[in-house]
């Protein structure tokens, strides 16, 4: 058997164990809970009469249609009606909306008129508790319903069934009739209106394609697409083609020497015959002036009408360049007389030019083009969802109406139906035997009930009583390490001092060396030794939570235990409040610890000697700030100088945790805090509080000691060494105790 199966065994012993003793505390109001549960149960069934059911079945089939859902939907993929028999929600089913009518106030209230159903009181029965009677249950696995109906006359039972069921096939005839007749005339309504809203979605399409002129929009699509392509082609020839006209343009410009205009009308004087025998006119008068100059003087006669012949023929020149190319604009006589080579280049420039203006004018037409079907094809997107829409309106229009014309015609069969969704399949006979006995059932629920009200009383009263009752609950309230749990003390010594700790246990490891609580008190001492290997323990506090968890006993224990191996040992009252020691020891209350700090007695001859090795410094006379003083330096100084160099082993009885600082104080002089614990006594809000008290605080906490365990708690004690992870711990928290 592996551990983890061990442990969980264990685990649940102790569970079991703790039940056990929840039980045991709580035994007499749990079994007075559960007694009266039983024997009100018991007197109830002699109230009990015999009482019988009949029952009957009706089987549900699919409608032929339905009223309600005739929809003006098509029938699905796989062909079946809106109409069948199905519920809104697609979790239910849906004869239970069946079961709603024929379990309706209608319903019921009809059966009870018709069979004058009567109550006890010989009344007509209600409503209420005509239902109450009825039970309707769905067979599993199929559409069958089963009508159950109980009363104390087997004959009216089965007549109450039998007439439900057919009271509910003919309201459920009735009820579609009418439901197809008033569907079938609502419908009838609407045909004028649906066929005008397919009129209007005809005429809104046919009007879109004649304003947007749509024939095939997704044809016309691609037809634009391409010519876009081709115009891009053409145009990108087109282009280079005009570049290169252009560059031919300005190179025959640059050859000429002329603008447009200028070769223009060169070329234009140069074939015009008036131009040019004027020219030649004048260019013969030039010569001949050029020769009289060289014979006479310019006031010759000669020459004189030459110069008015000269100007005469340059003004009429210069009426006919005007009159030839339309604008005033002068020449140079060289200009209007051109070789037949310059000709030629400037008619090839004008060539040129003339081309170039033919290309660009062709460029643009293209560009034109494209950018109409360029808006053509961005309108195309537009204009095929608007005709999309268009059509799903008439297409929704249509069958719209196509689906309420089929409806009409089947709500007028419809009308005529005699036959029910539902028939019945079992009759319900008259039942010869009674029920089940109630009585038993009655009784069986009152043993049930008697055990819930038992176990909810004992719930009840642990979850109001917070104490902690177990050193398991002790161990898991605090969290710390347990070093021992000590049994329940069954000898007292009898005081009749008020100090509530006078009446408490002997001390055992003095006075009963043999017992088994010494045993624990020595493991405990074994516990402290090996908690600390790497450094010795000299000094601890003993301290507990609350008052009355017999912290002063297990200090003087200890001490005691410790004692007897040989060690020197002082135990410390430092609990000036409610001082014990000296009553533990039988020791005359006289001068003590407050004594010794105030400088009123030396330490020497306070402390007393009360077993071999072992002397105990009793708490003295109550100061009236105790916690003045053991803050001191004078109390630091005779731990850390005094004590600990006199001494082995310093135990310190310090007051709880709850009522003062003193223990918190002391313990930063110590080398660690041992908690005191006692079930029954510590609850656990003032657990949490000490816990919360010893974490904030930082103090090393050695363990918690369980003071009060009873004979079963000391098994949890024992495997506690199983889980411990320190071998030498394990091996001595392993010890059998019992």
């Amino acid at each position: 058997m592996s551990e983890n199966t061990v442990q969980s065994q264990e685990s649940i012993d102790l569970n079991i164990g703790r039940y056990l003793l929840v039980l045991k505390r709580r035994c007499f109001p749990a079994i007075s809970v559960f007694a009266a549960a039983v024997i009100l149960s018991a007197l109830s069934t002699t109230l009990i009469k015999p009482s019988y059911e009949a029952k009957g079945k009706l089987l549900f089939k699919s409608p032929s249609f339905n009223a309600v859902g005739s929809n003006l939907l098509p029938s699905n993929a796989e062909g079946t009606e809106t109409g069948d028999l199905r519920p809104l929600v697609a979790t239910q089913n849906p004869i239970s909306s069946q079961i709603e009518v024929i379990s309706s106030p209608t319903l019921s209230q009809m059966t009870i008129d018709e069979l004058h159903l009567k109550n006890q009181k010989g009344e007509l029965l209600k409503v209420e508790e005509f239902r109450k009677s009825l039970s309707l249950k769905i067979i599993g696995g199929t559409d069958v319903l089963q009508v159950s109906y109980k009363s104390r006359s087997p004959e009216e039972a089965a007549a109450v069934v039998n007439k439900i069921m057919n009271l509910y096939l003919e309201n459920d005839i009735l009820t579609s009739r009418s439901e197809a007749e008033s569907t079938r005339q609502f419908m009838a309504k609407l045909l004028p209106r649906i066929q005008a809203a397919v009129h209007r979605a005809e005429v809104e399409l046919r009007i879109f394609k004649q304003k947007n002129n749509v024939v095939d929009l997704s044809e016309e699509a691609k037809t634009a697409v391409a010519n876009i392509g081709n115009l891009d082609n053409q145009i990108y020839n087109l282009r280079a083609e005009l570049d290169q006209t252009t560059a031919q343009t300005n190179q025959l410009r640059q050859k000429v020497g002329l603008d447009l205009q200028q070769a223009s009308a060169v070329s234009a004087l140069s074939q015009s015959p008036a131009v040019q025998g004027i020219l030649t006119q004048l260019q013969d008068t030039e010569r001949q002036l050029a020769t009289q100059r060289s014979l006479f003087f310019d006031s010759n006669p000669t020459i004189v009408d030459l110069k008015a012949k000269q100007a005469k023929l340059q003004t009429l020149l210069q009426q006919q360049i005007e009159q030839t190319i339309g604008r005033q604009t002068k020449f140079a006589p060289g200009m209007l007389q051109i070789g037949e080579l310059r000709q030629s280049l400037i008619r090839d420039f004008l060539l040129s030019d003339v081309q170039r203006r033919s290309l660009e004018q062709k460029l643009a037409s293209l560009y034109n083009s494209r950018s109409v079907y360029e808006q053509r094809a961005e309108a195309i997107p537009r204009l095929v969802q608007n005709q999309q829409e268009l059509e799903q309106r008439l297409e929704v229009a249509q069958s719209t109406y196509q689906t309420l014309l089929k409806k009409v015609q089947e709500l007028q069969v419809a009308e005529n139906k005699n036959t029910a969704d539902a028939r019945i399949i079992a009759q319900a006979l008259v039942p010869e035997k009674p029920i089940l006995s109630r009585k038993l059932i009655v009784l069986a629920l009152g043993l049930m009930l008697g055990t819930f009200l038992s176990t909810s009383t004992v719930l009840v009263l642990e979850l109001k009583d917070r104490s902690l009752k177990t050193p398991k609950e002790v161990r898991e309230a605090f969290g710390y390490p347990v070093l021992g749990v000590i049994p329940l003390a069954t000898n007292k010594v009898r005081s009749h001092h008020e100090n509530a700790e006078s009446k408490t246990q002997e001390i055992a490891v003095r006075d009963n060396p043999n017992s088994q609580t010494s045993e624990i008190y020595r493991m405990i001492q074994a516990n402290l030794k090996f908690l600390r290997s790497d450094k010795r323990l000299n000094t601890i506090v003993v301290t507990s939570a609350a008052p009355k968890e017999g912290k002063s006993t297990v200090s003087a224990n200890l001490a005691a235990a410790i004692a007897q191996l040989g060690r020197k040992v002082l135990l410390i009252d430092a609990d000036m409040r409610v001082p014990s020691q000296h009553l533990l020891w039988q020791l005359k209350k006289a001068a003590g610890l407050s004594e010794v700090l105030v400088g009123q007695a030396p330490f020497n001859k306070t402390a007393c000697q009360v077993m071999d090795n072992l002397d105990v410094l009793p708490a003295g006379f109550r100061p009236p700030n105790p916690l003045a003083l053991l803050d001191s330096r004078r109390m630091a100084s005779l731990l850390v100088e005094n004590f600990s160099s006199q001494y082995d082993f310093v135990i310190i009885d310090a007051p709880p945790l709850l009522l003062a600082a003193d223990a918190l104080t002391l313990s930063q002089m110590a080398d660690g805090i041992l908690l005191v614990a006692r079930p029954g006594i510590i609850d656990s809000k003032s657990a949490d509080a000490a816990q919360e008290l010893l974490e904030r605080s930082g103090n090393n906490i050695l363990g918690l000691v369980v003071n009060g365990g009873i004979r079963s708690d000391l098994k949890i004690y024992e495997r506690l060494g199983e889980n411990s992870t320190n071998p030498r711990l394990k091996n001595i928290l392993t010890t059998k105790l019992l």
